[in-house]
């Protein structure tokens, strides 16, 4: 939160520096110009922009006449870059005053305006160099993988530690006769490094295909922990598991212990009732194998962690991810593209960018709340939630809801209708019903998360929407 406090702590710096900025704007600021400051300050870890304040020294307030309407230039700044800004009004005794909170780029991914990334240097706006685009990018790859998880070792001992069947079995190739042809196998694959004397196993071999990851000192730590909790917070803990399998061949078997903790949901079909879980099991598998995949291997002392409540699951992964969360159902990158690969060719997890979209479709075919994306400095978390009534969701719920579905119509190439969303909510085709989720989509347009696909249109029933970046 931005107070008249803070204001002052500003006014009294000697200089602007690479997080803070003055502007007069008496009258008007260009929404250019504004642009351009977003994306700057964005590339530069985040930063404020002040309107309203003269920048000589000793620093006065002028007030500010720019952008009366701040819900409209914070969907401008979203539908145009594609990340949000929260903009501040002050009221100061000498006058109004504007600052805008512009957010950090994505760990990796530098933001660009037109296909130009922009940076501060001095007064001016000036395009980053390839240098430091280089050095953007590189943050977000990972060379955990490809290091050494044992010293040189026999090959029977490379048998002994991984386990090369269940791993054969997954790729669906008969497991070869030879030793030499097994080990030849794991090499091509960069499980496995050929050295003079014997072999080592890769931090890639042993985190997938592991007996236990426990005896290999880079990745003892990167067991996945699964916590069931006796209610909706973590004061009482029922019982608590370890993982201690390889990725791979220990996924399925995870799985399967994760299922079996779940409650069980009534869901009602054309003709019948069915019991069946709460979580749909592919909502799960396709969660958990992104958690696996996309979580932070650097980072030293953490795993991934499945916490089981009365009311939700949360599932997180250290590390932030390398795109906004609001974009994982259209976009897709991986900081382990290597461990991604193989997980694919096993049929652990889906082509690039398809699991999320099976998330939201299997979440509304059981009528289940939309799941969250809850991104803190150090983790990632995904939050699956239990069967709510619709009366009993809250605004957020139903925008979160309003929201990816709106996305789900759209990468499946059709456009979010008042009927669609009423469906997704299994609401009645009434006139208060509908009016009801022309809230809803008015809000989500008034936050910037959707918009009209054709905005000349009158009609709110029959109108179409798609997501803010289409």
């Amino acid at each position: 939160m931005i107070t008249l406090e803070k204001l002052a702590e500003w006014l009294a710096v000697p200089h602007e520096h690479e997080h803070l900025e003055f502007k007069e704007a008496k009258q008007h600021y260009d929404d250019e110009k504004l642009l351009r400051y977003c994306v700057a300050f964005a590339n530069e870890l985040g930063g404020h922009l002040v309107l309203g304040v003269r920048n000589n020294i000793p620093r006065k307030v002028v007030g500010t006449s720019a952008f009366p309407n701040l819900g409209a230039v914070k969907s401008y700044v979203l539908h145009k870059l594609h990340f949000r800004v929260e903009i501040y009004e002050l009221t100061h005794p000498d006058g109004r005053v504007l600052v805008f909170e512009i957010p950090p780029r994505p760990i990796g991914r530098p933001q660009g305006l037109d296909g130009t990334y922009l940076m501060r240097s001095g007064e001016e706006l000036v395009p980053m160099s390839p240098d430091q685009l280089q050095r953007i990018f590189a943050e977000g790859q990972s060379n955990f993988l490809v290091h050494d998880a044992t010293s040189v070792i026999i090959a029977d001992e490379v048998i002994a530690m991984l386990d090369v069947q269940k791993y054969f079995d997954l790729i669906k190739l008969p497991l070869p006769a030879t030793r030499d042809a097994i080990l030849s196998r794991l090499v091509s694959e960069k499980l496995v490094r050929s050295k003079k004397d014997g072999f080592c196993i890769t931090n890639l071999g042993a985190i997938l295909l592991a007996k236990d990851l426990r005896v290999f000192e880079s990745v003892k730590r990167k067991t996945v922990r699964i916590i069931k909790y006796a209610d909706n917070n973590k004061i009482k803990t029922e019982r608590e598991h370890i993982s201690v399998k390889g990725y791979a061949v220990g996924f399925e078997e995870l799985i399967d212990y994760i299922n079996n903790q779940l409650p069980m949901n009534e869901i009602i079909g054309k003709a019948l009732r069915e019991e069946v879980r709460m979580y749909p099991e592919l909502v799960i598998r396709e969660v958990v194998a992104n958690a696996l995949i996309h979580q932070d291997l650097e980072l030293s002392g953490s795993s991934v962690m499945v916490e089981i409540y009365s009311d939700r699951i949360e599932f997180t992964n250290p590390g932030q991810p390398l795109i906004e969360a609001e974009r994982f159902v259209d976009e897709y990158r991986s900081r382990n593209e290597s461990l991604a690969d193989v997980m694919r060719r096993m049929g652990i997890c889906e082509i690039k960018g398809s699991g999320i979209d099976k998330v939201v479709f299997n979440t509304e075919l059981y009528q289940l709340p939309a799941h969250d994306v809850r991104v803190t400095s150090s983790c990632t978390t995904v939050v699956l939630f239990s069967y709510k009534e619709f009366r009993l969701m809250d605004n957020a719920d139903r925008l979160r809801a309003c929201y990816l579905h709106c996305c789900l119509k759209y990468v499946s190439n059709e456009k979010m209708t008042n009927q669609s969303l009423r469906e997704r909510f299994k609401l009645d085709d009434t006139r208060a019903k509908s009016a009801i989720v022309s809230q809803i989509i008015a809000a989500s347009v008034e936050q910037g998360e959707v918009k009209p696909d054709d905005p000349a249109s009158a009609s709110k029933r029959y109108a179409k929407y798609i997501p803010f970046w289409a």
